[in-house]
Parts: structure tokens; sequence; C-alpha cells
């Protein structure tokens, strides 16, 4: 009898929580972030990265890839929600390759993400190691650029954006 005295308790909690754990706000963040795009200066971190990824690829024989604004301002915009949330995570990737498709003539679009790497060398060099990352490192692609953003801890989290137009 006391389980059925505490159970409307039990589901309104439950209601309660699960209410506050919706993505509108999420969706509604990424929306917003994209939408107010803004020219980045890039950090001597990123301008390392980005080098180094291109001497990977002129390594093999490939193209260097050109760095682009928008496609950094959209990096940045991912790697601040990842900040925000405190989690590394591909979330919203859709939206932010239909926004590189619209915006920077984009075909094809893929991201490398990462967290707590303190230095360009051992982000790049984890990436490589990792069949997926290096596939996009060194994929068919035009153009990336990147965004790296510290937590209150002074870890980074990382956003590399690959197009190709």
């Amino acid at each position: 009898m006391k389980l059925l005295t505490k159970l409307p308790l039990v589901a309104l909690l439950a209601i309660l929580t699960l209410s506050s754990c919706t993505t509108d706000n999420i969706d509604d963040k990424a929306d917003a972030m994209e939408l107010s795009l803004q020219e980045i200066q890039a950090k001597t971190i990123e301008v390392e990265i980005l080098d180094l990824i291109n001497d990977h690829r002129l390594s093999l024989g490939l193209e260097p890839l050109a760095d682009m604004p928008v496609v950094k301002s959209v990096a940045y915009s991912h790697t601040d929600y990842m900040v925000d949330n405190d989690a590394v995570s591909h979330d919203n990737f859709f939206r932010r390759s239909n926004y590189l498709k619209s915006n920077a003539g984009a075909k094809k679009v893929s991201e490398n993400v990462a967290y707590g790497y303190s230095s360009a060398e051992s982000v790049v060099k984890a990436w490589i190691k990792s069949e997926g990352h290096k596939a996009n490192i060194e994929g068919d692609y035009t153009n990336f650029d990147i965004s790296a953003e510290r937590n209150e801890d002074g870890r980074y989290y990382y956003t590399n954006i690959f197009i190709k137009k």
C-alpha cells in the first residue's frame, strides 16, 4: 500500500526530470550559433594542426587543403557547443554539413573531433592512428579548418571540418 501512495510522487518527479532533458534547447542553441557566423582569429595551435595535416597529406602525394573562414566559424560553433556541454560529440553534424553545403559550396563534408590533447602534434598523431579520422585527413577534400577551445580546466576541445567544393 505504501508503494501506491508514493507512485504519483515518483511519476511527477520522472515527468519533471524528463521535461528538462529535451533537445529543443540544445538544437535552438546550435541554430543560433550557426546563424551568427563570425570571423575568428586563428590560434597558434590551430595553425600548427592545419600545417601538420597538410604536411601529412603532402608526404603521401596528396594536395594540401586550403583553410576557409566559414568552415572555421562552423567548427568554432561546434567546439563551443562541446565545451559548454563538457562532452566530445558529433551532435548536430548534419546541420553543420547542410549549412556548409548551402553557404560554402561544399559537396561533401566530414569532421574530426577530439578532447584533451595538449599539443598540435599529439592530436594529429591520434587522428592519424585512428582509421576513420585518418580517412578524413587523407580524403578527397579541398578545404578545411579547425577550432581549438579550452574548457574551464584548460583542456582543449577540437573540431576539424573538411569539405570538398
